[in-house]
C-alpha cells in the first residue's frame, strides 16, 4: 500500500508539477476552477483515504497513461471542463501535489461514494461528502489562496470570477435511496419527499459555498440512473422500450426538475451569483437510445467488467477491459468512457445552450 502511494504521488508530481495545460490556449477564460463532486469527477481524492470506493489500479487510467483515481479509463468531464477553460488539469484536494502546487488555477475536492446527504456512501468506509467537500474549500481559501492576496478585496474578485462545478446527487439515489437493505431513506421518504429533502440540504450547502465567496456555480444534473449497467442487472425485466428501467428515472427525474428551478431562484435570492443548471440527463439519454448519433456503438455494457451487461462482477484489478473503448459508453458499471465524458463536455462546456439553463457556461464566464 505504501509502495502504490509513493508511485501515485511520482506519477500526480510528473503530470501536474509543471501545470500542463492540456487545452492549447494560454489565456484561460476563468482564473481558476473549482470542482465538487462524487466518482464522475473525483480525479484521486480518495487514493488518500481508507475507502472501499478507490479506482487507484489498472485498468483504470489505462488510456490516461497510469492509474489516477479517476473512475474512467481516461479523463473524466472535469478533466475536459478545465481544458475547455484554458487551465491545468486540477490535482486533488487530498494530494501531496496540492500541498506543492499552489491552488491559484483551482482544485478537485470530489470523492467517490460521496453524496449531499452526509450518510450516503457510508459502506464503503470513508468519504468525503459535500458539506465536508466544501469545508476543504473554505480551508483553501483560508490557508492556500489567502496569502497570494494582500489585498481582500482581490481575493474577492478573483472568487467571483472563478467557475465552480458542483456534480453531486447520484450516490444519494444509487448507494442510498435504492439500497433499502442498508439505508431506510426508501422506507422514510416518498420519491417526491426525498427529492424535496436532497434538494433543500442542497441549497443550504450552496449558500455556504456563496458565503466563501463563490459566484459562478454550475449545477450539473444527475443522468439517467436507470439506463446504467449495475441497476440494469440488479433489476432485470422492468426495462422500458430505451432499455432503462422506468422506476429509476422516474426518481432521478424528480430531483433534476428542482434542482433546475433551485438555479433560478438562487439567481433572484443570492445577489451578485449566477447559477447555470447543466441538463445531463436528456443528453446522456440519448446517448444512450441513439449511440450512433454520437460515433458510439455499445450504450449498455460496461467495457470493463464481467457477466450480464459487464455489470455482474466489478473492474477487478488487471483485468482485460474492451479493445475499442471509444465504442462504449460506459467503462464500468456505473460510469462512462473518456468518449462519452468527452461528448457530455463538449456539449455543455461550450457556447451552445442547448444542455443549459439560462445561459451556456461560455456565457457565463463572460459576466
Amino acid at each position: 500500500m505504501k509502495c502504490l502511494l509513493l508511485c501515485l504521488m511520482f506519477s500526480e508530481l510528473l503530470w501536474f508539477g509543471y501545470g500542463q495545460d492540456q487545452s492549447g490556449n494560454h489565456q484561460p477564460l476563468a482564473p481558476a476552477f473549482f470542482v465538487f463532486g462524487d466518482s464522475l469527477v473525483d480525479c484521486g481524492n480518495n487514493n488518500y483515504i481508507p475507502t472501499l470506493a478507490r479506482a487507484n489500479y489498472l485498468p483504470y487510467g489505462i488510456d490516461f497513461g497510469f492509474p489516477t483515481g479517476r473512475f474512467c479509463n481516461g479523463r473524466t468531464v472535469a478533466d475536459y471542463g478545465a481544458m475547455y477553460l484554458g487551465l491545468p488539469l486540477l490535482p486533488p484536494f487530498l494530494s501531496p501535489v496540492s500541498v506543492v502546487q499552489n491552488a491559484l488555477r483551482g482544485l478537485n475536492y470530489a470523492s467517490a461514494a460521496a453524496g449531499i446527504l452526509d450518510e450516503t456512501g457510508q459502506h464503503f468506509g470513508a468519504r468525503i461528502s459535500f458539506s465536508g467537500q466544501i469545508s476543504q474549500f473554505q480551508m483553501t481559501i483560508e490557508l492556500k489562496l489567502r496569502p497570494f492576496f494582500q489585498n481582500p478585496e482581490d481575493l474577492r474578485k478573483y472568487l467571483a470570477k472563478s467557475i465552480i462545478s458542483i456534480n453531486i446527487g447520484s450516490n444519494d439515489y444509487i448507494n442510498n435511496y435504492l439500497m433499502p437493505e442498508r439505508y431506510s431513506s426508501s422506507k422514510i421518504y416518498s420519491g417526491e419527499d426525498y427529492a424535496n429533502l436532497l434538494i433543500k440540504t442542497l441549497s443550504v450547502q450552496i449558500s455556504r459555498l456563496y458565503n466563501l465567496g463563490a459566484r459562478k456555480m454550475v449545477l450539473g444534473g444527475t443522468g439517467p440512473l436507470g439506463c446504467i449497467p449495475s441497476q440494469l442487472y440488479m433489476v432485470n425485466g422492468n426495462n422500458n422500450k430505451s432499455g432503462c428501467v422506468t422506476k429509476i428515472n422516474n426518481l432521478v427525474s424528480l430531483f433534476n426538475s428542482r434542482l433546475k428551478d433551485l438555479s433560478t431562484t438562487l439567481n433572484t435570492t443570492l445577489p451578485g451569483s449566477f447559477f447555470i443548471y447543466q441538463n445531463i440527463y436528456d443528453l446522456f439519454h440519448d446517448m444512450v437510445v441513439n449511440p450512433s448519433k454520437y460515433g458510439l456503438v455499445i450504450p449498455d455494457k460496461a467495457c470493463c467488467g464481467s457477466g450480464r451487461y459487464g455489470a455482474a462482477s466489478p473492474c477487478l484489478p488487471l483485468q482485460q477491459p474492451c479493445l475499442d473503448r471509444s465504442q462504449y459508453v460506459f467503462w464500468d458499471a456505473s460510469h462512462p468512457t473518456e468518449s462519452a465524458n468527452k461528448i457530455i463536455a463538449e456539449n455543455t462546456f461550450s457556447k451552445s445552450a442547448k444542455y443549459s439553463h439560462p445561459i451556456s457556461l461560455y456565457e457565463l464566464v463572460k459576466l
